[in-house]
């Protein structure tokens, strides 16, 4: 599905051609274990939040744990890609809403493609836009994204809980 941004909306496109090859480049860093370039792209100030598919979690203190938790469990990202439903930018605030498509592996399993509804926002920073919320959740009916979130195994129930 193409991008939903009426052609005028040179904001909204600006906003996209600078966070959006960042993005893209730090979540398939992050889906081969490294949390690196997600980190640089997130804010580390509050409010930060991430309603994310396995996990909860409010401030960096516990975003980077958790973060750190995930990206252990991933490796062999074979592709990532973004498919952008919406986007906007107004002042210092940006959001995207759209469908991750991922070939990655989960826990040591075989690389398998599946795709999670992506909701994030961001806010500029001096200058610079940074991730300062997250939300997603599988694709409805995906026995994929099902299979994925299950292979983080019992070791997501604690960290859900913490923190």
């Amino acid at each position: 599905m193409p991008t939903q941004l009426p052609p005028q909306d040179t904001t909204a496109q600006a906003f996209l051609a600078n966070v959006l090859p960042r993005l893209t480049e730090a979540e398939t860093a992050f889906h081969n274990g490294d949390t690196g370039l997600r980190s640089a792209i997130w804010s580390h100030n509050n409010p930060v939040t991430l309603f994310g598919a396995l996990l909860t979690k409010r401030g960096w203190s516990e975003l980077d744990p958790a973060f750190e938790f995930l990206a252990s469990r991933l490796s062999h990202c074979q592709s990532f890609r973004y498919e952008v439903i919406a986007a906007g930018a107004s002042g210092d605030l940006g959001y995207i809403v759209g469908v991750e498509h991922t070939t990655a592996s989960v826990g040591g399993a075989l690389p398998e493609a599946y795709e999670l509804r992506v909701t994030t926002i961001f806010r500029r920073e001096k200058g610079e836009w940074k991730v300062v919320h997250r939300h997603a959740d599988p694709m409805p009916e995906s026995e994929s994204a099902s299979r994925q979130l299950g292979r983080f195994g019992p070791e997501k129930a604690s960290r859900a809980h913490s923190g």
